[in-house]
């Protein structure tokens, strides 16, 4: 009696014939291989895999293809999902341990460009020409205009995130949307130089925000280098008034997807403290003075749940598009149309270095990992922090009394 198993196939043995087919009364040719790419551990029988093709040559190669990959053991059954299957996947079990902001980028990106486009394509089936092809057709649905490369970037990062993952767990051999191999080629970043406000345009700038009701926020923004979330996160409990420093440990964020705000980290999940000018102590205790006006004037309609420096009338988180266009249209109204809210962020790290502070000092004040020339820079000393803050008060004092004067 034979033992169990011997006699059997080894994997990868094949046969090929050809084959004709019917269809509404017209006959179709074509050529079959078939072969054995493995056995079912249940049942012992063989799992066999089968190729088509118009020509016998052609089918052959196909052939020899699954057989090489199963010799080099690198061989993968088809996955039988779809790319936009395998991304809700990916999405409802994969992206645990990180950072809620980051995880609505991921699923925004999925929802708004990879699934429209792509989701239908099998996951085995996609190609780095599809993908290549999918980023060049990027665009923004708004203008028809070609998405911002850092953008399509960013929508890569994502999918190749994903892509990665289906590695991981053998469903696909490559990741078709691996840069580095020269298959996909992405554009590069979009470097526009900004120019930022000379010492007569924060002069005018100042002037102009006399009386408006963002006049504290947009001071305190300018003044700190911090970001728009930062600032429209910054609660009253990361201010330490005897040490003049704002701890940075958080920032207002928005779920698109919820179409909820929310308070999350900051970016990169860089908390950091800032040691800052007298003057910016001043105007939060300013604003401190305004929100409790405001609060009085709510009553029991005040609800300010997280603690928030800058808040509407009844306590509530104040919204970036509304900040960013009361912010548009000042700098127009003084022939500043090209200023982005964003670059009070620069025109802080502009004076900070060009008051002599060292830049090792505004790197870690700004929260960044790096910047471009500065890496070679060693650690600050406190004393560094607090001749910051006091080349900063001196810089804005000179500021300062030039618009009063013209007020």
């Amino acid at each position: 009696m034979a033992q169990k198993g011997k006699n059997r196939t080894a994997a990868g043995m094949g046969n090929i014939r050809k084959k004709t087919i019917t269809r509404n009364g017209v006959e179709y040719t074509y050529w079959e291989g078939r072969c054995t790419v493995g056995y079912d551990p249940g049942t012992g029988k063989q799992i066999q895999r089968s190729v088509s093709g118009k020509t016998q040559k052609e089918v052959t190669q196909k052939v020899k293809s699954i057989t090489k990959e199963i010799d080099d053991g690198v061989y993968l059954e088809p996955c039988k999902l779809t790319v936009g299957e395998w991304l809700t996947i990916w999405q409802n079990e994969y992206l645990v341990g990180i950072a809620r902001n980051t995880v609505c980028s991921y699923k925004s990106d999925c929802r708004n460009h990879i699934i429209p486009a792509l989701g239908a394509i099998p996951l085995s089936k996609l190609t780095p020409i599809m993908i290549q092809r999918f980023y060049n057709g990027l665009r923004n649905k708004r203008t028809g205009e070609p998405l911002n490369p850092k953008t399509v970037r960013d929508i890569h990062g994502t999918f190749h995130r994903a892509l990665n993952k289906a590695v991981a767990l053998d469903l696909i051999a490559r990741n078709p949307a691996d840069a580095s191999t020269g298959k996909i080629e992405l554009p590069k970043a979009d470097e526009k130089e900004r120019t930022p406000m000379e010492d007569e345009d924060l002069t005018r700038f100042i002037e102009e925000i006399a009386d408006h009701k963002y006049r504290l926020l947009y001071l305190v923004t300018l003044f700190t280098g911090m970001r728009e979330g930062e600032v429209l996160g910054l609660a009253w409990d990361k201010i330490d008034w005897k040490h003049n420093t704002i701890m940075i440990r958080q920032q207002l964020l928005r779920d698109n997807e919820a179409k909820t705000y929310y308070i999350g980290l900051p970016k990169r999940r860089k908390i950091r403290e800032v040691r800052v000018a007298a003057e910016v102590m001043g105007w939060l205790r300013e604003q401190q003075e305004e929100q409790a006006r405001l609060k009085k004037l709510a009553g029991k309609a005040w609800n300010n749940e997280w603690n928030l420096v800058f808040t509407g009338e009844f306590g509530g988180h104040l919204y970036p598009c509304t900040v960013y266009e009361n912010f548009k249209r000042i700098v127009e109204n003084i022939g500043l149309g090209e200023q982005r809210l964003h670059d009070l962020r620069h025109a802080y790290a502009t004076n900070s270095l060009g008051n002599g502070d060292d830049p090792e000092t505004v790197r870690k004040n700004m929260g960044h990992y790096s910047i471009i020339l500065l890496d070679r820079y060693g650690h600050r000393k406190s004393s560094m922090a607090i001749a910051s803050a006091s080349r900063m008060s001196n810089f804005i004092q000179n500021i300062l009394p030039k618009a009063k004067e013209k007020a």
